[in-house]
């Protein structure tokens, strides 16, 4: 910015190199991509699966260094404690999530930025399910979202469903995400219920052969039901992350011609802007 400001490079170079250059390195290990955020509206959430705990640490802080905080998954109890031992010594809070196995490293007084209408929801069918749920909210939060959640709503006892279909719709949601294991039905009946889009998440619950999650999987790739979108299975990260960019597009769209009637979201929407 400063040689823009000098005159030594033009405006049009300084923007790619903002969206192409971001990169810092971590010895010959890791070469983290802090620019993704500013590239693409996702940052970069970093897998702790096969990291080494001091490792994992090192990137932890290193990302919250350059951006104000880091988000990291499937974290181990190891890797937790070399995270948060680093990143005391270095100032930074942690934040964890046992369930969704999640750690958030963070500057003082970090807080994402909230979407106008950034309202988003969270099913799981079962309480077997919702560590995947939770680890798709953390990342919906994390990325700007409002996220209302409601957990064991599947369809052995569909009638538990109308309540918080009913309540995320009157909020204004602007998707949903839908988590589900054993024949994964959960999503596309949701799907044929609501006017805003559905993101399927198989997880590996279940008995025998689909036990793994490819029975939930491919009925969720098979659904009659249009709106529906659908995630590898237990990748709750994915989830979190398409929804929260829907969101975002949501909150940055203009406005419809006067000619058109605004849906209830979209009054909602307004009403808290």
């Amino acid at each position: 910015m400063r040689r823009v400001a000098a005159g030594e490079l033009s405006v049009e170079d300084a923007a790619r190199r903002l969206r192409l250059d971001f990169l810092r390195r971590l010895g010959d290990l890791a070469c983290l991509d802090v620019g993704r955020e500013l590239r693409r509206g996702v940052p970069e959430i970093i897998f702790a699966e096969g990291k080494p705990p001091a490792l994992l640490a090192e990137i932890c802080v290193a990302v919250a260094e350059d951006r104000g905080y880091a988000l990291a998954t499937r974290v181990s109890g190891e890797q937790e404690r070399a995270v948060r031992e680093l990143a005391s010594k270095r100032g930074f809070e942690v934040e964890s999530n046992g369930l969704a196995r999640t750690l958030l490293v963070r500057e003082e007084g970090w807080t994402p930025r909230r979407w106008r209408c950034g309202r988003v929801g969270v099913l799981a069918a079962g309480t077997a399910d919702v560590r995947v749920a939770e680890e798709a909210r953390v990342v919906a939060e994390t990325m700007g979202c409002e996220v209302l959640r409601a957990y064991d709503v599947g369809i052995a006892g569909i009638h538990r469903l109308k309540e918080p279909l009913e309540r995320f719709l009157g909020a204004g949601v602007v998707a949903l995400i839908v988590v589900a294991g054993m024949e994964g039905a959960l999503p596309s009946v949701v799907a044929s219920l609501v006017d805003v889009p559905v993101i399927g998440v198989p997880t590996s619950v279940g008995y025998g052969l689909g036990g793994d999650g490819l029975a939930a999987l491919l009925s969720m790739l098979q659904s009659c039901a249009l709106g529906l979108a659908v995630v590898n299975i237990d990748n709750g990260v994915a989830a979190g992350v398409l929804a929260a960019l829907i969101a975002k597009v949501a909150s940055k769209s203009e406005s419809k011609p006067e000619t058109e009637p605004e849906t209830e979201t979209e009054k909602t929407c307004r009403g808290r802007a």
